[in-house]
């Protein structure tokens, strides 16, 4: 499921004898789309957060630390797409309004997930599922 409401960009990583510099989002790049807030999530080794759609906000999600599988769902296909991203698979996603998404840590102890969203968290334009509303297997790596 690539489509214009999922895109993967590759990150700059500039190496630093004494801790490297991980590049997230610059204004001139097509993933921005104006800032609202960023924040961190942090996964577990194994957890899922699944299943949430947002209806306005614009997604900019890095890892910084650890790896992390996302799973994409559009429609009402059963049609998954995954991207495992992290440390040292260094890139950001950019998901648009209207995609479900759930997300996996893979790193042992815990991965970090940064946001940068275009508006501020709005719970009345976020919808959220339970882990078993859709048909994925998430122990499958």
């Amino acid at each position: 499921m690539k489509d214009d409401a999922i895109k993967i960009s590759d990150l700059s990583r500039i190496p630093n004898p004494n801790g490297d510099v991980m590049h997230a989002l610059k204004s001139s790049e097509k993933g921005y789309n104006g800032f609202g807030e960023a924040y961190f999530s942090i996964i577990l080794n194994n957890s899922v957060k699944a299943w949430k759609l947002h209806k306005r906000m614009t997604m900019n999600l890095v890892v910084p630390y650890g790896l992390v599988r996302f799973v994409f769902k559009k429609d009402k296909s059963n049609i998954f797409s995954q991207e495992i991203i992290g440390e040292n698979q260094y890139k950001r996603l950019t998901i648009l309004p209207g995609v479900w998404f759930g997300f996996q840590g893979l790193k042992d102890k815990e991965s970090l997930v940064l946001n940068i969203a275009d508006i501020e968290h709005d719970p009345s334009e976020v919808e959220t599922k339970p882990i078993d509303y859709f048909n994925f297997n998430w122990s499958n790596k």
